[in-house]
């Protein structure tokens, strides 16, 4: 099947958030706290759905996870408004469990790539051992304090038998994109989630780690338990799960999870 136009896209979109709209709902303040990882995609889509309902949404960015300023948590128990949260699904069950936060759906995958500085020469990832050789020729290597971060120095570097020789080398950056630094220089590899990787100007995306190394991150949408806009909130989440949305997604670097699965 050829790709929407855009012209179409915005169309066929725009009928599908009507649709999934209650029949008498009004424009409506909708709250949205997310992560980085959907943020790309999520920027596109939002003024998509404001112009189809006429609700208003705003906007506040932070880690999933963390005790950073921004982090989403952290947002959360200083009191800040949120009808709709966005951000690594086990980090979202926490706080359901905590009773913050309902309704659970799935809407994308995440997968983990290595980025160096544009222009740079870039190492050899296709397989474990290559993984291992590139980060120990490195000089510098960066990583997320989010999920895939803790996945790279809590496990990743420990399946490669490298986390000795990593401890020195190797920063954690606390809410500031890894690909940030990448492009400044401060770091010769940096590794994150591609769809956060690919926003970034100043970088070449290596590629995806290898399978045998990667860690797909889901990243979900729930309603927040403060909401005052529990509807709105609801057809904001259906419309990121919609195939309305699919085609910016995929364009952002990540998986759509269709829904039910």
């Amino acid at each position: 099947m050829k790709p929407l136009t855009a012209q179409f896209r915005s169309l066929f979109a725009g009928v599908a958030i009507l649709l999934l709209l209650p029949a008498a709902a009004s424009a409506a303040e909708v709250h949205v706290m997310i992560s980085g990882g959907l943020s790309a995609a999520y920027n596109t889509l939002v003024p998509e759905f404001e112009k189809a309902t006429g609700n208003k949404v705003i906007t506040a960015y932070g880690p999933s996870m963390g005790t950073t300023v921004n982090a989403i948590p952290v947002r959360l128990e200083r009191g800040e408004p949120a009808d709709v949260l966005i951000l690594v699904g086990y980090a979202l069950d926490d706080l359901i469990k905590k009773g913050k936060a309902s309704d659970r759906v799935d809407l994308v995958n995440s997968k983990i790539g290595v980025a160096v500085k544009a222009g740079s020469p870039k190492p050899d990832i296709s397989s474990v051992d290559a993984v291992k050789r590139a980060l120990l020729a490195a000089k510098t290597v960066a990583y997320s304090d989010s999920a895939s971060g803790v996945y790279i120095s809590t496990e990743m570097f420990d399946k490669l038998g490298i986390a000795a020789e990593m401890k020195d080398k190797a920063r954690k950056i606390p809410a500031t994109p890894v690909a940030e630094i990448v492009a400044r220089g401060d770091a010769e590899i940096g590794m994150q989630q591609i769809s956060e990787l690919k926003p970034v100007p100043g970088i070449d995306i290596v590629g995806p780690l290898p399978d045998a190394l990667q860690k797909v991150t889901v990243f979900s949408a729930g309603v927040a338990a403060v909401s005052k806009e529990p509807e709105a909130a609801k057809a904001l989440i259906r419309f990121l799960a919609s195939p309305a949305a699919r085609e910016t997604i995929v364009n952002s670097g990540l998986e759509p999870i269709e829904s039910g699965k």
